[in-house]
């Protein structure tokens, strides 16, 4: 490697020097530990425990522990630790469940002092007391904690943390006789030695297993806590209540966390998977790691601050065979590459705009922003010469305020919480949305949920023989194309009654006979049949021998209710004298004929004057459905969805797309769908509408959506009876064959809904637990454990 930087720090008489450096070792290491002075360090694994001296250049391998012809699995170190006080003094966990300690004072060759055979599976972790110098903790995957005193054969006091396995132990600095426990149900514990029938106080931490817990050196209430969520927590102890202070989002899960020395709210974190980078960050800004060490090739697995007094060495091992010593002075800086620019959007319409200082000019008079600056990742505070990477990714952050009132988002609140997306028929979907966003005066938005009713929601077809019904209020039909009898078939006497006068204020008795038997046709309203959203103007034909046609076309305009047509017993004054014209040109004719003719077409190539001698018009059938089917306008539909999208209104990009289903889904991409509903969810999130959120991704055909109800929705059940994880074959226990759902209140087998605690894993009926917590806090079990429901 190549040669870096030195470092000198002076500790007490005694000065520490080195570089970064590293050593390839002869198996992955799975833990270490620096002795009291600093100058060596021990690596453990499954095929590996030797210690190294550390040098200014280099390291030395001093000792090899691993002796004889045939290892035993006593050596298969999980964890090793060195004592603090005694620098002669390791202990080990075994992967076989066994806890060896080693006095290195031995003459003989082989070190290995003392064996505690009592747990039953692996040892995931050893703690000595930091000063008690015969007192060592063990926890293991068999769910226990056992407290040895190195003078006795025996351990002196069992702990039951009432689950799957143990991760850590870590004796408190603050308190004498405290230590924490993490669990792979997400809880903490807190036990006292001297009491190993309960322990002191419990929460969970995270959302998962807790792999690790480190108390903090000098604010010694503070304990840090990470896991398999991918969170570092710190929590103060202080309170009655464990609260949390400070929260750090990593990108892989944590397996090993460390305070940094003299750096209060510093702490380094390395990954079990995915990550083989250390980070080193400040609590105080948990999104941009203060120093990332990246020398490593595979997962890291034991990290080590090389003295408790000094912050600039730290020591660590990896499965890629290697053992680092990186100086603190030599790590990158992420913080360095960081973005200092960034934009973001209130709830309400305010603007916040941050960037570098020096691109910022100093306004006069300007107001310094007061508000609450904790969401913006990057956001201007008082820079702090002390600290490292002060000022390389400060930024100025100015805010733009809304009007009061101008930016209120209620409307977007009240839609999303009064719309209907599924459940009913479509045209009821669409009527009561439209209602909705009527009433909240969004009229365009009611439009066009009433234009979707029309298009989509087929009337059915009607019989010819009934006009009336085949364009009639409420129709979303289009207008009908209609085939007509033979002109020449009619009586010769009706020949004067050619045209019908539609002045206002005549009244006539609008009846026209359909055939042979008589059957009549009554027009009222104005012209207007029954059914119809729109009132049919004039009864036009293109006289064209036997092969005539009529179109019922609609007037620009909407006339108001008039009294009924009366048809008097001579015929109207005819409006133009009517003469015999020969047909028009052909291509006037084929427009005519086509249903999608405009209005100043049909006019010119359907207004022909028709002989006198013919009186009514006799209607017959339709020629097809008068209706376009809804696939015709499903380019309109995308149009409008990305038109509504591009406006931001993604809340109703979204809800037609629900609504529609596959109806209009199949002509929208995949990728701009999936945007689109993680627009809406993200804002119905910001807006606390999680029933709302939780309907439209249950709603969503898209699979990167749907998967989101599936996160972290996996259920540790522990039998309430012995403690033990269920299996998930049902709720009878492998082990005491006893039912786990019994309520704890009644006594009796759950079959409903069924509620416990986290904790102690008793519970029962929702109800019946309800009723108990509102007198008593604790468990009705009688375990003793603070129950809460919340």
């Amino acid at each position: 490697m190549e040669k870096m930087s030195r470092v000198t720090t002076a500790l007490s008489g005694s000065a520490l020097t080195g570089r970064t450096m590293h050593c390839h070792l002869d198996a992955p290491a799975n833990a270490i530990s620096v002795c009291r002075d600093a100058a060596q360090v021990v690596v453990a694994g499954r095929s590996i425990f030797k210690i190294y001296a550390i040098e200014e250049e280099q390291f030395v391998e001093k000792l090899n522990l691993r002796v004889g012809r045939k290892p035993s699995l006593n050596l298969s170190c999980a964890d090793v630790v060195w004592h603090q006080m005694d620098e002669n003094l390791l202990a080990t966990a075994a992967t076989n469940g066994v806890v060896v300690t080693w006095n290195l004072g031995r003459p003989s060759r082989n070190k290995q002092d003392q064996l505690f055979t009592e747990h039953k599976r692996t040892v995931n972790k050893v703690c000595f007391h930091p000063t008690e110098a015969h007192v060592l903790l063990s926890g293991s995957q068999d769910g226990f904690m056992k407290c040895f005193d190195l003078r006795r054969k025996d351990s002196v006091s069992t702990f039951s943390g009432q689950s799957e396995s143990v991760r850590d132990v870590q004796f408190s600095i603050r308190d004498y006789f405290t230590f924490a426990s993490t669990f792979e149900n997400g809880n903490v514990q807190l036990w006292d030695i001297r009491r190993p029938d309960r322990c002191e106080r419990m929460f969970t931490a995270h959302n998962g297993p807790v792999f690790c817990c480190d108390w903090h050196p000098e604010d010694r209430g503070w304990l840090a806590t990470g896991g398999r969520d991918k969170m570092v927590k710190v929590w103060d102890m202080t309170t009655h209540r464990a609260k949390e202070v400070h929260c750090v989002q990593t990108i892989a899960s944590v397996a090993r966390v460390k305070w940094r020395p003299e750096c209060r709210h510093h702490l380094a974190t390395c990954s079990m998977m995915v990550d083989h980078n250390i980070y080193v960050w400040d609590v105080r800004r948990p999104f941009v790691p203060a120093a990332m060490f990246e020398e490593h090739r595979d997962v890291t697995t034991g990290i080590a601050w090389r003295h408790p007094h000094d912050p600039s060495f730290l020591l660590s091992g990896s499965k890629d065979s290697t053992l680092c010593q990186h100086l603190f002075r030599d790590a990158s800086q992420p913080v360095e590459r960081a973005n200092p620019e960034g934009l973001c959007y209130g709830l309400f319409g305010d603007l916040a705009f941050a960037a570098k200082e020096s691109l910022v000019a100093v306004e006069s008079g300007r107001k310094p922003y007061t508000g609450d600056r904790r969401h913006p990742i990057f956001f201007k505070k008082k820079v702090d010469p002390a600290a490292p990477f002060a000022g390389l990714a400060s930024s100025a952050l100015s805010v733009f305020e809304m009007e009061p009132g101008s930016g209120s988002m209620s409307w977007f609140v009240d839609t999303a919480e009064r719309y209907a997306l599924a459940g009913r028929p479509l045209a009821e979907l669409c009527e009561h949305n439209a209602k909705v966003a009527r009433e909240l005066g969004r009229n365009q938005v009611a439009q066009t949920w009433t234009m979707l009713r029309i298009i989509y929601c087929s009337p059915g077809l009607v019989p010819g023989t009934n006009l009336n019904h085949s364009v009639g209020k409420g129709s979303s039909c289009g207008l009908p194309l209609m085939n007509s009898f033979n002109l020449k078939d009619m009586a010769p006497g009706l020949g004067s009654e050619t045209r019908l006068d539609r002045s206002k204020g005549d009244t006539r008795s609008d009846t026209v006979l359909l055939d042979s038997s008589a059957t009549l046709i009554t027009n009222e309203d104005n012209e207007e049949t029954e059914g119809s959203d729109v009132p049919a103007d004039y009864l036009l034909c293109d006289v064209e021998g036997e092969d005539d046609e009529l179109y019922l076309l609609d007037p620009e305009h909407t006339h108001s209710e008039e009294p009924e047509y009366v048809l008097p017993q001579e015929a109207f004054p005819l409006r133009h004298e009517i003469v015999d014209t020969p047909p028009g040109p052909e291509h006037l004719q084929d427009k005519a004929d086509s249903p999608h003719v405009s209005g100043s077409e049909a006019d010119v190539a359907s207004l022909v004057p028709m002989d006198s001698s013919f009186s009514l018009i006799s209607v017959s059938h339709a020629l097809y459905d008068s209706r376009l089917p809804p696939a015709f306008f499903s380019a309109l539909v995308c149009d409008m969805l990305h038109f509504y999208a591009e406006q931001g209104d993604v809340q109703m990009a979204v809800s037609v797309l629900v609504v529609l289903g596959e109806r209009v889904r199949k002509d929208i991409d995949e990728q701009t769908q999936e945007h689109w509903y993680t627009s809406y969810i993200d804002l119905l999130q910001r807006f606390c509408l999680w029933n709302v959120s939780n309907q439209v991704v249950k709603l969503s055909t898209s699979r990167a959506i749907s998967c989101l109800n599936q996160a972290s929705t996996t259920l540790h059940v522990n039998c309430s009876h012995c403690k033990r994880p269920m299996s998930s074959r049902g709720w009878v226990c492998d082990r005491c064959h006893r039912c786990a759902s019994m309520c704890a209140v009644c006594h009796h087998v759950v079959k409903g809904l069924f509620v416990w605690c986290q904790g102690c894993s008793h519970g029962g009926h929702l109800q019946h637990i309800m009723k108990w917590l509102e007198g008593s806090s604790h468990c009705p079990a009688g375990c003793g454990h603070l129950c809460e429901y919340s």
